[in-house]
């Protein structure tokens, strides 16, 4: 695991220049890369929750909502129910991201790498090394929420805008790689998600 906290926030990336393309997998039909997609509605329902965030913070920043308002309207939002738990803008649904990254790492990754015979190896490193961009991402993010929460100042408010839309990008990119480079594998291999 690479240790990113010292990183600037400019600095965390997913270098999409470095991918690896995923081998293809001959053997799969038109049935397994649809149940390779199965991946890309997960991912999607996902992409959603963090775009009503985006949807408060693009509100905020149009000044058409104070800053201070924020945590009564991102207490409304199912996406972070448990705002005051986990002391963080994106509530459960970083918690949920998080959990599915971990998922995907400790159980689909492998399967998928003894499953091609180490064919994915790299892809999977990737996708692993990808995943720790985007768990600083949401760590960082969660203290500029508590920052925010303790202390709604433009200033604080900049700093989880900023954390928030590198996340966002981030996820996209991630979300992006993973659905076409696995596509196939997780369909042949796995036979679904």
């Amino acid at each position: 695991m690479t240790d990113l906290s010292t990183q600037l926030l400019d600095e965390l990336s997913v270098d999409e220049a470095a991918r690896p393309k995923a081998p293809p997998v001959p053997e799969a039909t038109d049935m397994h890369r649809h149940q390779g997609r199965q991946l890309a509605a997960i991912h999607s329902h996902h992409l959603r929750e963090m775009g009503q965030i985006g949807a408060i913070l693009a509100r905020i920043e149009a000044r058409d909502v104070p800053p201070e308002h924020l945590k009564q309207l991102v207490l409304s939002l199912d996406m972070a129910e448990n705002f005051r738990a986990f002391g963080s803008l994106c509530g459960r649904e970083c918690q949920v991201l998080k959990f599915h990254h971990d998922i995907e790492s400790a159980d689909m990754f492998p399967r998928i790498e003894a499953a091609g015979g180490g064919r994915f190896r790299e892809i999977v490193a990737k996708l692993k090394a990808e995943h720790e961009v985007v768990h600083e991402l949401i760590i960082r993010l969660s203290r500029a929420a508590d920052a925010l929460a303790e202390a709604p100042s433009e200033e604080n408010f900049i700093q989880v805008s900023n954390t928030f839309q590198k996340l966002e990008e981030v996820v996209r990119s991630h979300f992006g790689y993973e659905e076409t480079e696995l596509e196939e594998a997780i369909g042949y291999y796995l036979g679904s998600i």
